[in-house]
């Protein structure tokens, strides 16, 4: 739907928001993660730019994981039967995720030895 007012966009995404975090565990785990790793910056007072860093990895893990969700969900709507096709890219999609945590894991690894 093209052309649509910017609040009327902006409840599209919420809704999107909230079905991820009803439908999806991991992304539940993931939003105790974040909750987590804000505690750690609050706590730790570390400069801007780990600040910076941190809300970029933690926001590119959240975003893998609902490209993940959202692809899935398309795919199991348009051929709800197993087809290795569609097993190779949830599979695929999953692995974009594994990235993206293995990613902020290391980034977790450079705060702590900083």
């Amino acid at each position: 739907m093209k052309g649509q007012p910017f609040l009327r966009r902006l409840t599209f995404a919420l809704h999107g928001l909230h079905l991820a975090f009803r439908r999806e565990r991991s992304t539940r785990i993931q939003a105790l993660a974040v909750i987590v790793v804000l505690l750690v910056l609050l706590i730790t007072q570390p400069s801007a730019m780990w600040w910076a860093i941190g809300s970029v990895t933690v926001g590119m893990v959240v975003m893998a994981e609902m490209f993940n969700s959202a692809m899935e969900t398309l795919a199991d709507h348009l051929h709800p039967h197993q087809h290795p096709e569609i097993g190779a890219a949830k599979d695929i999609a999953a692995s974009a995720v594994l990235v993206a945590a293995l990613a902020a894991i290391a980034v977790a690894v450079a705060f702590i030895l900083r």
